[in-house]
This record gives structure tokens, sequence and C-alpha cells, in this order.
């Protein structure tokens, strides 16, 4: 007896076709998502200028500081002072009284400046005597200047102008030129004194030693 074909064997279609294979479905695939991390920059370093701690450091030498500058100028000053006490400070002026000359040594007529940068005085001679002028504007306290062709004191400040008695006659002078003591040495040398004045507006430029008489 022939052999029979399995049971489960698919048998052809009665068309003659070739079997038709079954069909898979496509399984679905875990696909498995991995981050990569970002590159990470660089740390960068601040700035000193920018660094807080930094800055706390120099704000507090910067006081530290201060505070020392501070100190010794206190210092410094305190001794300065000090030394000031110990060492007055002094003026050196020229003496008020001084010695200029014998009469014979002036021309009648003439006004002397030689004493005038040194004392601030003028000796001016008469036909009768001397009398010493005090170089100093009663306006506001100018030099004046002795012009011989104009034959009166200028002053080049405001324009105030004196006779050659002192009187004066124009500009804001409000009075006329203050007179020193004018006197004779035991010597016969003429002597003035700027620390004693006379003023003409108070009737003093008759009085003793605001005029000295000579007739030599």
């Amino acid at each position: 007896m022939a052999d029979q074909p399995p049971a489960d064997v698919t048998r052809p279609e009665s068309s003659g076709s070739a079997p038709t294979p079954p069909v898979e479905k496509p399984q679905p695939v875990a696909v498995q998502i991995t981050s990569t991390p970002l590159p990470r920059k660089a740390k960068q370093d601040r700035a000193p200028e920018e660094d807080p701690g930094i800055w706390r450091m120099n704000r507090r030498n910067l006081l530290a500081v201060t505070g020392w500058l501070g100190f010794l100028t206190f210092i410094v000053a305190s001794t300065i002072g000090a030394l000031r006490f110990m060492f007055p400070r002094v003026l050196f002026e020229p003496p008020t009284k001084f010695k200029a000359g014998f009469p014979q040594d002036y021309v009648v007529g003439e006004v002397s400046d030689k004493y005038k940068d040194e004392h601030r005085v003028w000796i001016v001679r008469d036909n009768i005597g001397f009398y010493s002028l005090i170089a100093i504007c009663t306006h506001l306290g100018c030099t004046p200047r002795w012009l011989p062709t104009d034959n009166k004191f200028k002053c080049p400040c405001h324009g105030s102008g004196y006779y050659k008695s002192g009187v004066n006659f124009e500009g804001p002078a409000p009075r006329p030129l203050e007179r020193a003591f004018i006197g004779l040495t035991d010597e016969g040398e003429i002597q003035v004194d700027t620390s004693i004045t006379f003023r003409y507006e108070l009737g003093q430029w008759g009085k003793p030693g605001s005029f000295l008489s000579y007739a030599g």
C-alpha cells in the first residue's frame, strides 16, 4: 500500500499556483534615546575688578592707607606748629629812625627820593628849612612818584596829585600826605623818625618836629 502524505501538509490549490508564504508582521523596535551632555564651557577667571573678594580687599587697603596718611599729616602739621612756636617768625623791617646826611648835602628846592625805597620818605628842602613827607598815598596806600617837570607828586594807582608841600589837589586822595619827624643829631646830621607823624588836617604841621628850620 502506498504511503499517504501527512495530513498537515498543505496541498496546492487545484489551480496549480505556487503556495504564498505567510507574511510576517514587523515587530516594533525599541529605540533607546540616550542624551549626550553638552560640553561645558571652560570656567573663566573673573577680572580682579569684578571679583567681590578682591574688591573688598582693595577697599580695606584704601581705608587703611587713608587712615595712615591722615595720621602722618597730623603728626607733620603738629611738628611744624611746634617749631613755629619755638622759632617765632620775625619780620625784619628797617628801623623807623635813621640818619639822612648833613643839611649841606641838599639843594634848596630839591625833593630827595634817596630814602624812598628803604624808608618810604622824601626829604624836601625849601628856603627856610627841611620837612620829610611819608611816601604813602592817603587814598589806598600806594607809593606816589615825584614829577620834577610838573612840580608835584602823582600817585600811579588812581591819579591822586599832591603839591610839593604834600597838600592834595587832585584825584581821590581824601587828605594831604603825612609828615615824619625831622630834626638834627648832636653831630649835626639830619635825623628822621617815621614812627612819629604829623597830619595837616589836624593842624599838626606847625608842631615841633614837623619842620626843621635851617638858615645855613
